[in-house]
């Protein structure tokens, strides 16, 4: 069976909305998929700052916003359905929407972005509110994106995206079948904080980690942040963006250090975490081969140095870091999302409880009849 689909990504790095078409078809139980067309819609300086400022808006507020970047989205995608001529092609859209809250132990996550809206600008059915059924048994919500590594890309032992928050998914070998395989988290806020301390340097980011690569880590700032509370729960957990950007940041800004050392600290931070993520997973040895393979997306997969420092983290522990083509790399996540629409569409789990800590997989998302 072949779906012609469309995904959605808005991370909270705010860099823009990720588009992608995308053919997923099913033969057999095994899926595939071939990307047809992708976008990075960026978003204009407002959009920016409202999606920023979303979390302190009054209630009725926030529901305007909800509503508002809702009908964004569909003109966003019909712009680009326009530009590439596949308008009536479309069968399905599957929004992520602009997570603003997320409480897993409130039983609430909130995504900006109303289905309803993007339905009725586009006239396509959509899929959104992913995370929500998932949140409603007990699980995290998040992350919802290894559903997709295991279905298209379940060649690797590692799934590593370095988005706005750093998650980290793990396919242990025991029988493919059992979804009890895959383990995944967040493991600490990643480009969204370093994006800020780029941005006190008046840079947008710090481009190949260039900055980055000029500084010295500050020990004593190093040792602060490697002794957050979050790292010491066991998994499944996950983050919300305000960690990163009302803990850390602040953090990083009281020492009055260069933005350089600053940026500098900050990605052996993240190396580091992730180097104690990988090790902790690894403590089982019989799960993974001796040779283990990371399969590296995102934003942060373009920041030479990070990706240098994180080989280095990690070659004690016999992982190789794979960096797959530049699509891949900036638009798995929405290709993804693209899935997780079809597989609701299908009424057939896309999230795991394995990985959320839910108690059971569930059939996450809202549906919206873009026609009749």
């Amino acid at each position: 069976m072949l779906y012609r689909v469309i995904g959605l990504m808005s991370g909270s790095s705010l860099d823009g909305l990720d588009i992608v078409y995308t053919h997923l078809e099913e033969s057999g139980g095994k899926w595939s998929y071939e990307i047809q067309k992708t976008a990075c819609s960026p978003y204009p300086p407002q959009w920016i700052q409202k999606l920023r400022d979303a979390t302190s808006l009054t209630a009725l507020e926030y529901q305007l916003l909800h509503a508002e970047y809702g009908h964004y989205i569909g003109h966003e995608v019909n712009r680009f359905m326009d530009q590439y001529g596949f308008h009536y092609q479309v069968q399905l859209i599957c929004s992520h929407g602009h997570t603003s809250f997320h409480v897993p132990s409130g039983k609430m996550t909130a995504q900006l972005g109303d289905g309803a809206a993007i339905a009725a600008v586009t006239g396509i059915h959509v899929i959104s509110d992913l995370r929500a059924m998932d949140i409603a048994l007990g699980g995290q919500g998040a992350p919802i994106v290894p559903i997709g590594e295991k279905l298209l890309l379940g060649d690797h032992d590692f799934f590593l995206n370095l988005g706005g928050i750093a998650n980290l998914s793990a396919h242990r070998r025991i029988p493919a079948e059992d979804n009890r395989s895959y383990l995944a988290f967040d493991v600490c806020p990643a480009n969204r904080v370093l994006n800020m301390i780029a941005q006190e340097d008046s840079r947008e980011f710090d481009r190949d980690g260039e900055l980055a690569s000029c500084g010295k880590a500050d020990s004593s700032l190093l040792e602060q942040l490697n002794q957050m509370d979050y790292y010491r729960l066991p998994y499944p957990k996950s983050l919300a963006n305000d960690f990163g950007t009302n803990v850390l940041f602040p953090l990083l800004r009281k020492t009055g250090i260069s933005v350089p050392d600053a940026l500098r600290t900050y990605t052996e931070h993240i190396c580091m975490q992730i180097e104690l993520a990988v090790s902790g997973l690894m403590s089982v040895r019989e799960s993974f081969p001796a040779a283990s393979r990371m399969l590296v997306t995102g934003g942060g997969a373009h920041n030479l140095f990070l990706i240098s420092r994180l080989k280095e983290y990690l070659r004690p522990l016999s992982v190789e870091l794979v960096v797959p083509d530049k699509t891949l790399v900036d638009f798995k996540e929405a290709l993804i999302m693209g899935l997780v629409g079809v597989l609701r569409w299908r009424e057939e789990s896309n999230v795991l409880a394995s990985v959320t800590g839910a108690f059971r997989d569930s059939v996450g998302g809202a549906v919206w009849l873009g026609h009749s």
